[in-house]
């Protein structure tokens, strides 16, 4: 259980906020490249960590992310035009580059030394593995950029996604975390206790601190002899790692592949879920069919979504779609989609949870460590230091797991070559 100031601490992401100012010393995923793929495009907008900004690809391919309104009378910079390397205001015509400074005010006579003290508020953007990240924190404390190992998978054997959850992101996040709800709900195939899932449903878990968040492993019993793992990472402030190699009595995909979320803040009561999966290695091919097949499984087909938004069909305003008779009868709550599942649970708590009235088990261990973490980080940032996870040489050298092994075994001996990356 949390304190009313812990829980305001952790879910509060707007600047100035202590949560807010160290989430800005990460490298935030802000678009998918596809959503400005044109140069000279229309620019989009684009709301994070409770900051309202525009985007915009300029001539030369480069991306800018700025504040969403002219600093000179506060238009707003959606309505500009991208043009000759610079977004131009509508209103009175001042025009700025990728990097904020302002490029020409025609008001003005050309080298005029008013321009030099004029800039919009801006963020540097780097795009890898068809993401566009911002950084928007100190310039001065600006990390390497991200390098996780589905980013250097080629595009051949990678997909990333991202869709809309009317919720804070620390319950989408300790959702993610949590291992042991897969057991009721995700449960699929109500009476099947032969899947890995649904084989044990009290799951030893185990949490390991790291350099970059930590792994954690939870231990199910299939039988006197064998044992189902799963390993997991959390890397700081809201991502997570999991296997999906293990086949599981059809119930998964026959590709083995890794995949995870990251959860990121749009403001304090909504979050952008991206979704991104990868072949364990380059027999591990993730074909168009075989990406839509998965996300479709997810609940996150093409035909899941509103037209033109990354909202789903499934939500809070029609009860997700849960199908009674359904859930009598063959899944455990009616909600088709793992994801969608996931989302109904997170959105339905609340916009933000009052965690003040938990009432948590052993069996959350992964999620109150990650919540001390948070804290700390919080606490760390406000002392001058900085938060934990920032080295791309930490994080990008990590992956999760999944599999069956004999009662006994030490994982960490047996499994280390599967563990290490191939990307």
């Amino acid at each position: 259980m949390l304190t009313r100031e812990e829980n305001e601490r952790l879910t509060r992401v707007g600047p100035g906020t202590p949560m807010g100012e160290m989430m800005r010393r990460y490298w935030q995923p802000a678009l998918l490249s596809w959503e400005l793929s044109e140069k000279d495009g229309a620019p989009i907008r684009v709301r994070l960590l409770g900051e309202d900004l525009i985007a915009f690809r300029d001539t030369n391919g480069r991306v800018g992310l700025v504040d969403a309104y002219c600093p000179h009378r506060r238009a707003p910079m959606f309505y500009g035009r991208n043009e000759e390397c610079g977004l131009r205001c509508v209103y009175h015509g001042w025009k700025f580059d990728v990097d904020g400074k302002c490029v020409e005010v025609p008001s003005m006579p050309a080298g005029s030394p008013f321009m030099d003290k004029v800039r919009i508020k801006s963020y540097p953007t780097y795009e890898k593995a068809g993401v566009i990240f911002a950084y928007m924190g100190p310039p001065e404390r600006k990390p390497a950029h991200p390098d996780y190992e589905w980013m250097r998978a080629p595009s051949t054997h990678r997909h990333v996604t991202k869709n809309y959850q009317a919720c804070n992101y620390l319950q989408a996040l300790e959702g993610g975390l949590d291992t042991s709800h897969s057991t009721f709900l995700h449960n699929n195939v109500m009476g099947n206790r032969n899947t890995m899932r649904n084989c044990d449903p009290s799951p030893q878990i185990d949490v390991y601190p790291t350099d970059y968040g930590y792994s954690y492993v939870s231990t199910r019993t299939v039988n006197e002899d064998l044992r189902y793992i799963r390993i997991y990472q959390y890397v700081m402030p809201f991502q997570q790692m999991r296997g999906d190699v293990t086949d599981d009595g059809g119930q998964r995909s026959k590709v083995p592949k890794i995949d995870g979320h990251l959860w990121v803040p749009i403001d304090d009561t909504q979050t952008f879920t991206w979704n991104w999966l990868y072949g364990v290695d380059e027999s591990a091919e993730i074909t168009p069919e075989f990406a839509e097949t998965d996300e479709a499984r997810a609940g996150r087909g093409k035909d899941d979504y509103i037209p033109g938004t990354f909202r789903l069909k499934r939500n809070p305003s029609n009860d997700h779609l849960i199908d009674r008779a359904i859930q009598k009868s063959r899944t455990y709550t009616g909600i088709t989609g793992v994801g969608t599942q996931d989302s109904a649970v997170q959105e339905g708590m609340e916009p933000i949870v009052d965690r003040t009235k938990e009432n948590l088990t052993w069996t959350d261990k992964a999620v109150i460590t990650m919540r001390k973490m948070m804290l700390d980080a919080t606490y760390a940032v406000e002392r001058g230091e900085d938060p934990p996870g920032l080295d791309p040489v930490k994080h990008g050298r990590v992956r999760a797991l999944d599999t069956v092994i004999k009662a006994g075994v030490d994982w960490r001996k047996e499994l280390a070559d599967q563990l290490a990356t191939k990307w």
